[in-house]
């Protein structure tokens, strides 16, 4: 008995001092620096950046192949911090983006061709026919963007479009990337004014199933500095590149146009289009 305990207590030390042994030689050299950029990086692993996670983020930013501010969720003052750990300079990203659903077609505005009662998720509502509104461009209501917000920045309006909380949207875009039908863009906190509206059906068919469709009548094309405001396939899209003046919202025939503070100080400002009413 007691040779076999002896015996077996060899083996285990004999084992043991291969593996560090092995261990030591096939040892990959661990940057330091990486965990000192995983420290500053929020945690949040929303694949924000295009990553897998935070972990992997790290890695490439301490090892140059990741700009300082990769992360999105971050903003500047994360990059700040992790150019202070690569010993690096910043001078800002830029103006912070935020979500913006482009529809305003709700349950009251917005036909729909039929009565949707399966699963509460807008992916596979889209499988059938397109989904159950007329346009088939617009949103489907049911909160797949709102499920998948890591922020908690978006929310299910009761007649059935989502709300984004600017202040929370960090502009992660994984609402933009779970949306079927590709209304969500991520826009710029100083812009104001802003076409909710994806439909490139043309302007007959738009009056007859929603009631704040773009008719693509070009008046707020003309209204707007050259450029800000084109057509695309029937359908006026918005230039964040450039400045647009307020004036341009209230010319829309179909109250499309919308003056929204996108930086969280809730001062969107109603617009009646000059056609309907004073501005």
């Amino acid at each position: 008995m007691l040779t076999a305990v002896i015996a077996l207590s060899a083996l285990a030390l004999v084992s043991s001092l291969l593996l560090a042994i092995v261990a030591r030689a096939f040892a990959v050299p661990v940057n330091p620096k990486v965990a000192e950029v995983e420290g500053a990086l929020p945690g949040a692993n929303c694949g924000g950046c295009g990553l897998p996670g935070c972990s992997e983020l790290a890695r490439r930013i301490a090892e140059g192949k990741a700009d300082v501010d990769a992360c999105p969720v971050g903003g500047e003052s994360v990059a700040h911090r992790i150019a202070q750990i690569m010993g690096q300079t910043f001078e800002g990203g830029g103006v912070r983006k935020v979500a913006v659903i482009l529809c305003g077609g709700d349950d009251q505005a917005a036909r729909k061709r039929f009565h949707y009662n399966g699963i509460r998720d807008c992916a596979s509502a889209a499988i059938l026919f397109g989904g159950d509104k007329a346009c088939r461009y617009g949103c489907l209501g049911l909160g797949t963007c709102a499920g998948i917000c890591p922020f908690d920045a978006i929310h299910m309006l009761p007649n059935g479009l989502p709300l984004v909380d600017p202040v929370k949207c960090t502009a992660c875009g994984k609402c933009v990337a779970a949306c079927p039908k590709k209304i969500i863009t991520l826009a710029p906190v100083d812009k104001r004014v802003h076409i909710l509206c994806s439909s490139h059906d043309k302007g007959a068919k738009v009056r007859k199933i929603c009631s704040v469709g773009c008719i693509g009548c070009t008046k707020c094309v003309k209204e707007a500095p050259e450029g800000a405001i084109t057509m695309q396939d029937n359908l006026a899209v918005v230039n964040y590149n450039l400045d647009i003046p307020d004036a341009a919202a209230a010319v829309c025939p179909m109250s499309t146009i919308h003056l929204l503070a996108l930086d969280g100080t809730g001062e969107d400002i109603e617009i009646k289009a000059a056609a309907g009413g004073d501005a």
